[in-house]
């Protein structure tokens, strides 16, 4: 009598798409197959003719987030979030209880072929084999490619086409991509020494004109209300709390909200500004290129961008919130 294996296949919610998706135990088909024979199929629709099932994981990590995408090579399978997998913030007993919590619990059981982690603090090869040494002892058997977060921003946004490539979520980048590869990359320096653009940059910016009253009473008046911080909590945080970036790139939300204040509106244009000036006008031929962004800074706050693109005689090309979902185009047409 052969072997025989057993799957269970949890289809993920639709019904709000953003949310982080567990298993639905009301919604699963268990499909039975041979080791010998084709690969189990728990989905209805049609596979194209000769099809031969490849199942891939997509990983897009920021330091705040990380979006997976289970792709059973030309189709969605299931979706997770997690935190931000950030090598030089995270440490391996952190995003060990994130896979085991978070990203496992979402997952269907399946054989992943190949790993696809592009993620913030992945440039070198020390820290990408720090997500490798993650990864691997829950995904054994999977070829796992980890890339920097502005190769997976690049072909998000670009495909196969040249472009400048621009991050402004809690942290910023930019790069010259040719439509392969990235040919020229002005370093961020991280949100101590730059990170212009970014969330991180506009609320460190807004809670030092907070704490030294640079900004008008009202403005003054509305961050205590609304936010209900002081001095003590908010360099508690910064000084001596884990990630801070992240906590002041929480206050990215706050500012866009309001930014029909002058202040605000301000406080985003020149931040916008201080990053065209330090990176995309460094580019040559930038005004020749378009200039494609991704990230949430750079979504909710489009009016404001396109006002400092034109003013600096920059062509926008796309804006996006999450590169997730170009990923999962780019490589669903390689399998």
């Amino acid at each position: 009598m052969p072997n025989v294996l057993i799957f269970l296949y949890f289809k993920p919610s639709l019904r709000n798409p953003g949310e982080n998706i567990g298993l639905n135990i009301d919604n699963f088909a268990k499909t039975i197959d041979t080791r010998r024979g084709p690969a189990a199929n728990p989905g209805n629709s049609e596979k194209p003719e000769n099809y031969e099932k490849i199942m891939i994981l997509i990983a897009d990590s920021g330091s705040t987030k990380t979006d997976w995408r289970l792709m059973d090579g030309y189709k969605e399978v299931a979706r997770a979030e997690t935190k931000g997998f950030n090598p030089y913030y995270q440490n391996a007993d952190e995003m060990d209880r994130e896979i085991m919590t978070a990203l496992l619990p979402a997952l269907p059981e399946a054989e992943i072929s190949t790993i696809y982690f592009y993620g913030a603090g992945c440039s070198t090869s020390e820290r990408k084999q720090q997500i490798v040494d993650v990864l691997s002892p829950y995904f054994g058997n999977a070829e796992i490619l980890v890339h920097p977060d502005l190769l997976g921003a690049a072909r998000a946004l670009c495909g196969h086409e040249q472009g400048i490539v621009c991050i402004l979520g809690t942290g910023s980048g930019s790069c010259l991509f040719d439509g392969e590869k990235i040919v020229e990359n002005i370093p961020s320096l991280g949100f101590i020494l730059g990170d212009e653009g970014s969330g991180a940059w506009l609320g460190k910016k807004m809670v030092t004109d907070f704490l030294r009253e640079h900004m008008p009473k009202k403005c003054i008046d509305l961050i205590s209300n609304e936010l209900n911080i002081n001095k003590e909590i908010i360099l508690e945080h910064v000084n001596h709390k884990p990630m801070p970036s992240r906590y002041l790139a929480g206050f990215a939300k706050f500012i866009s909200r309001h930014k029909d204040m002058t202040y605000f509106y301000k406080l985003i244009f020149d931040s916008f500004t201080a990053f065209a000036e330090n990176y995309i006008l460094r580019y040559e031929d930038y005004d020749k290129m378009s200039c494609h962004f991704v990230g949430s800074v750079a979504f909710y706050n489009q009016d404001i961008l396109q006002n400092v693109a034109k003013y600096n005689g920059l062509k926008t090309g796309n804006i996006i919130k999450s590169p997730i979902d170009g990923l999962t185009s780019y490589h669903a047409t390689k399998h």
